[in-house]
């Protein structure tokens, strides 16, 4: 299995969350907070993205959770 980095742009498009929505659910500050949404990753610089299976992974939980009614 090979790993795929997905930029911000990528993670809006595959969740169809809005980039603002996704920097909320990776700050404990806010109360959008996600602790289970994956971490994004450091490609050097100001570059970063996020694991794309990992992303995927989120989504599946997601989904599992809404349809036992916990989202």
């Amino acid at each position: 299995m090979s790993t795929k980095f997905l930029r911000l742009k990528d993670v809006i498009a595959k969740t169809g969350l809005s980039g603002a929505t996704i920097y909320r659910k990776m700050d404990p500050k806010d109360q959008s907070y996600d602790p289970h949404f994956p971490k994004r990753i450091s490609l050097g610089g100001r570059n970063v993205a996020w694991i794309e299976s990992e992303i995927e992974e989120w989504m599946e939980r997601m989904i599992e959770a809404s349809r036992k009614g916990v989202a």
